[in-house]
């Protein structure tokens, strides 16, 4: 129990920023908490924090752990959720959101099995390609693919990802094949705009190390279904997920670039502003995309 205690009271520092913040969300005192932060700290034999009079901020031992604290709680939520939650039915409005592109092939398709096992709940679904500020926009779940830049939500990984950069054929006729991340700046790139989700640019594994790149662009758009369309045209290289243009290499219409270059999968998650008292509703839609995107057959039969 101590150690729980330890873990949810170092989630909620790092969520809250301060010691105050997150006594006064527990009713205790901010040396309680303190406290427990300094027996974690001296258990794991790592700094987790840097505290100072003004700010709290997390070491890098620190954002790794956070991530698994915060995995390791909302997984114990719902254990506990499946359990206690017995005849209960889920009830209620439920508000989600995800990238245009992905959304409209693997969330909405989704939608009406889901509702369909759950009459008594509604729901909203927001599809944009900018990064939607669940907290204070009253979003109850997101789906994100690719890097999660906010570590103070809570994730549950839904599947894995891959980026592929893609390019027509008659394109590379036209523009030759790159052969190196470097070489992306002399040629047309097709990117996500800045308000955009794509905020750290292209990742490649160059010399052993992940790389982020932004090309520079002739064309960008904030849609990325656009920037596939215009990379299937010919306009140009575009950076895509493999759900995206898998079908499309596949038939031989884009060609995989930079192959060797790849870096490691990311992953597609489900992103909720924290696990604590999460509603029914919002711990079934996850473990309903958990059940469906965890199934190799998916995939491999969802159509293009």
């Amino acid at each position: 129990m101590a150690r729980l205690k330890q873990i949810e009271s170092f989630v909620a520092v790092a969520a809250k920023g301060s010691l105050t913040a997150a006594a006064n969300a527990e009713g205790v005192a901010p040396a309680v908490i303190g406290r427990r932060i300094d027996a974690l700290e001296e258990r794991l034999g790592v700094k987790l924090l840097v505290r100072t009079t003004r700010r709290i901020t997390l070491t890098h031992e620190g954002s790794a752990f956070l991530e698994d604290c915060q995995r390791l709680l909302a997984e114990l939520a719902n254990a506990e959720a499946s359990v206690s939650a017995g005849g209960v039915k889920a009830s209620g409005h439920l508000r989600i959101t995800a990238p245009a592109g992905f959304g409209r092939r693997h969330v909405a398709p989704l939608v009406p099995a889901f509702l369909s096992q759950h009459p008594d709940v509604s729901m909203s679904l927001n599809l944009s390609d900018r990064i939607v500020d669940i907290v204070n926009e009253g979003v109850d779940c997101a789906v994100r693919v690719g890097d999660l830049p906010d570590s103070s939500l809570v994730s549950v990984r839904l599947a894995e990802n891959r980026r592929l950069c893609v390019a027509s054929p008659a394109y590379l006729k036209r523009a030759g094949v790159p052969q190196h991340p470097g070489e992306l700046n002399r040629h047309e790139c097709l990117t996500l705009s800045s308000d955009a989700s794509q905020t750290r640019g292209w990742a490649f594994t160059i010399d052993g190390s992940v790389t982020h790149l932004r090309p520079a662009a002739r064309l960008d758009c904030s849609d990325g279904q656009v920037l596939h369309d215009w990379c299937v045209a010919g306009l140009g290289i575009a950076w895509r997920s493999t759900w995206e243009v898998e079908h499309e290499v596949a038939a031989g219409k884009l060609v995989s670039l930079l192959d060797d270059f790849a870096a490691p999968p990311n992953g597609i998650y489900a992103v909720f502003p924290h696990a604590k008292h999460l509603p029914l509703r919002v711990r079934l839609w996850i473990d309903f995309l958990k059940h469906t995107y965890g199934d190799a057959a998916y995939w491999k039969h969802a159509a293009p």
